[in-house]
């Protein structure tokens, strides 16, 4: 490949809009072009990576048994209906209909439709399976960003394991959980698993493959001491206990002009610190107006609140339906005499007395509050959100709380989507049984993305040998000088014959901007041939991620060249 055929465009400056390295450098180095928010073409040495990444993936999941598929990316909504997404997943699938008016969606994903071909199996000889695509998928994403980290249109791959009991799930999911492993090894990503949240996939586990970054979406509460880590939608905390004075013998109410927070309550005469309050949140689920109640200095975390509600949509209460609910306004509610709401407690709260919060009346507050007592019909559960500090729920160690990449995902899903499309098999002794699932996912343009977030300098790029776009360039510094076009060419071509992957840079451009440009792409290896060196008979052996430079004679450069490039790809 050389240089000057190629369609690399690069660029001084990275768009206004670009919040992460990835995303800037990606732009800047000619390997991704957004055509609309969310949705980007991948340019030539974008796709070069894109599929090194995939190969890599691909060939993991080979090694564990996998069978390799493509199904369609648009799929009848009548598949959803019968899993219960259609109604369950909100508006991040994108819904259509064709010109017969039949419902159809763009897949987010394909448990339903693996399921649907499952269904031709009829005996448990035909178990394990375990089936996977690389294929594009579909998110209305409500805020894209970050470049390839968060998009509308992206490739995924998603494998599903078919199994007779529980065993062999086990035994499907550890399998995928070494095989993912593997991959982020080779793709030189530092990730960690994570306890995470299975969300509106379902399932009894789920675990996430995080890899840490300031621009990731997710944080981690993580223990350096015993190893603990969860997502922060599942991490849990040790609370310390606090030891309450004893309760009113009722609630007394009294005025708080003016207090609308949790810290205002704290300051004004007659009030309690954020520990002795709580904090009533107005909460819509699925439709229904709900209370959720924590400790005054904890926060809500809304995907706990989903998973332990079982909701599909939640949302935050406006001001005016929460005034019609409860007659107050934020500031001055509660959940004290309240009926026909659904109350949610946070398990923090369990056992707490002579609490104070809001009376459902506008600048009146109750203290003496029993919550056991006085909140009726409470549906426990954790709702908090944990804190960087706080005692680890296993040894008891400051925890700290990391932002993440999320990079692969897998889940436990139970019987499910295997029931709800009616697979069934026979077992040894002739007894129908209902397959369990279990379902995985590795994002490859996000793979992609993350290498790039975590490979790179004030520079550019540095990609790993294992998806670099090109192993080495070989740059002619002056290819109108005989010397130097007529050894980088016989190096570019012996390089190839080495099974070196080489671009040759033979652009008639200054040598500055051609070497800025190959620390912008991030090539590994730099072979620069220039006057100055040639004509002592050697040219020069630049590593990208380090800058070591190294001499050496023509004759030996790209044998050399090959050591290194074989070296790093092992």
């Amino acid at each position: 490949m050389r240089w000057s055929d190629s369609f690399i465009p690069t660029l001084r400056e990275a768009p206004a809009e670009a919040d992460a390295a990835s995303h800037r450098l990606l732009v800047r180095a000619g390997f991704i072009r957004q055509l609309h928010s969310g949705h980007y073409s991948l340019l030539p040495l974008g796709l070069r990576v894109h599929a090194k990444v995939a190969d890599i993936v691909r060939s993991e999941m080979d090694a564990i048994g996998a069978q390799e598929f493509l199904l369609p990316a648009m799929h009848p909504a009548d598949l959803w209906r019968r899993s219960g997404r259609w109604d369950l997943v909100g508006a991040e699938m994108f819904r259509l209909q064709d010109r017969n008016d039949a419902d159809v969606v763009l897949g987010m994903t394909h448990e339903e439709v693996f399921a649907f071909l499952a269904a031709e199996m009829s005996s448990y000889r035909e178990l394990p399976q375990i089936w996977y695509q690389i294929q594009t998928k579909f998110r209305d994403e409500p805020r894209p960003r970050s470049g390839l980290l968060r998009v509308r249109e992206f490739m995924m791959k998603d494998s599903y394991s078919f199994d007779l009991d529980e065993a062999g799930l086990d035994a499907a999911f550890d399998a995928h959980w070494e095989a993912y492993l593997r991959i982020f090894e080779r793709l030189d990503l530092n990730v960690m698993a994570v306890q995470a949240s299975s969300g509106a996939m379902g399932g009894d586990a789920s675990v996430e493959f995080m890899v840490a970054s300031p621009v990731g979406e997710d944080d981690v509460a993580r223990c350096t001491a015993c190893g603990y880590r969860a997502n922060t939608e599942r991490a849990r905390a040790e609370v310390p206990p606090i030891d309450d004075p004893p309760s009113l013998d009722a609630p007394e109410r009294f005025p708080t002009p003016g207090v609308r927070t949790i810290d205002e309550l704290a300051e004004f005469p007659g009030g309690a610190p954020a520990d002795r309050q709580i904090k009533t949140m107005v909460m819509v689920l699925d439709g229904e107006l709900s209370l959720a109640i924590l400790r005054g200095d904890h926060q809500l975390n809304t995907q706990k609140l989903t998973d332990s509600s079982g909701a599909a949509e939640i949302r935050p209460a406006t001001p005016e339906e929460t005034m019609a609910q409860l007659g107050a306004n934020p500031g001055s509610l509660g959940a004290v005499g309240v009926s026909g709401i659904p109350i949610f407690a946070d398990e923090a709260l369990r056992g707490r007395r002579a609490m104070t919060t809001g009376a459902n009346d506008d600048d009146w507050h109750l203290r003496g509050v029993d919550v056991e007592r006085d909140i009726a019909d409470l549906r426990w559960m954790d709702l908090r959100e944990v804190a960087a500090g706080e005692p680890c729920i296993e040894c008891g160690e400051p925890l700290e709380i990391v932002r993440c990449i999320e990079a692969g995902h897998i889940f436990k899903l139970g019987r499910r989507y295997s029931e709800a499309m009616g697979v069934s098999v026979l077992d040894a002794d002739g007894q129908a049984r209902t397959p369990i699932m279990g379902s995985y996912g590795i994002g490859v343009g996000r793979a992609m993305a993350a290498v790039a977030e975590t490979h790179h300098d004030d520079k550019g790029l540095c990609w790993p040998v294992s998806i670099a776009p090109f192993d080495a360039v070989v740059a002619i510094l002056d290819p109108s000088d005989e010397a130097q076009a007529r050894t980088g060419e016989a190096l570019y071509r012996e390089l190839c014959d080495r099974g070196v992957e080489c671009i040759c840079d033979d652009r008639p451009l200054r040598p500055g901007v051609k070497l800025a440009d190959t620390e912008l792409v991030g090539i590994p290896f730099r072979v620069t041939v220039g006057a100055r060196s040639l004509a002592q008979g050697n040219v020069e052996l630049t590593e990208r991620a380090t800058g070591d430079t190294t001499l050496l004679a023509v004759e030996q450069a790209a044998a050399e060249t090959a050591a290194q490039v074989a070296a790093q790809r092992s």
